[in-house]
């Protein structure tokens, strides 16, 4: 009991004392996920939206796979792009590999059917009598869109906070394709695997505590905007 006491003692004391170490992973964990979780949203946002509002051949073909991709393990995303970007890969030539570059693409593939899954699943649960009600009031194709996109601006919300929880507690990605460089692209799960298996449970345990309050900022955040939404 005494040593879970210390280390917990001890990891509080590293957060406090604002470890140099500690903070610069925190932040690079937060930069690449920030950045995989913008580019994925300028993408899957808009493009949710026009696949639940138009019919195609198809459709139901793609949202099964969408559904099936959600479940992709990080490990295979991170296998896939080291075949990729490994020297012997076709895309070795350009270096990426071991870089912040290559986990921001990993975590981009990763979280792409988060967003657009929970995208559409937020747009089919719209009142479809919007978009045909905004044209008898007379909004063009673009007003049309824009009223569209307020009512389901909860869902788009809610997909990019689940997306970035996934990006930034995920390992499999981060380890394969960044490496675990010191400084450069360890990230607070690969640092947490690594300082445990050295025997370094309290800067593991700190940076443990860290992910969670992340994650509760993020959480708070969010229910703050949604009550000043509404």
């Amino acid at each position: 009991m005494d040593y879970f006491t210390q280390a917990f003692l001890s990891a509080f004391k590293l957060i406090l004392l604002f470890d140099t170490e500690l903070y610069y992973v925190a932040w690079t964990s937060l930069k690449i996920s920030l950045i995989s979780v913008t580019l994925t949203a300028i993408i899957c946002l808009p493009l949710g939206i026009l696949f639940s509002l138009n019919r195609f051949r198809g459709k139901r073909s793609i949202q099964n796979i969408l559904n099936t991709l959600m479940a992709l393990p990080t490990v295979v995303v991170g296998l896939l792009l080291f075949g990729l970007l490994g020297r012997q890969g076709p895309m070795g030539e350009l270096g990426l590999l071991y870089t912040q570059t290559a986990m921001i693409a990993g975590q981009c593939i990763l979280i792409f059917p988060i967003i657009l899954n929970l995208v559409i699943a937020g747009a089919n649960t719209a009142d479809p009598r919007i978009a045909s009600t905004s044209i008898v009031m007379g909004a063009n194709h673009y007003q049309k869109n824009i009223i569209f996109i307020s009512e389901v601006r909860f869902a788009m919300l809610a997909a990019i906070v689940a997306a970035f929880g996934r990006a930034i507690g995920e390992v499999g990605v981060a380890m394969m394709l960044g490496g675990n460089i010191e400084g450069y692209t360890r990230t607070m799960t690969t640092a947490i695997a690594l300082e445990t298996s050295k025997g370094e449970f309290e800067f593991g345990l700190a940076l443990g505590f860290l992910l969670l309050l992340v994650a509760y900022i993020v959480n708070i955040l969010m229910e703050r905007f949604n009550r000043l939404s509404t």
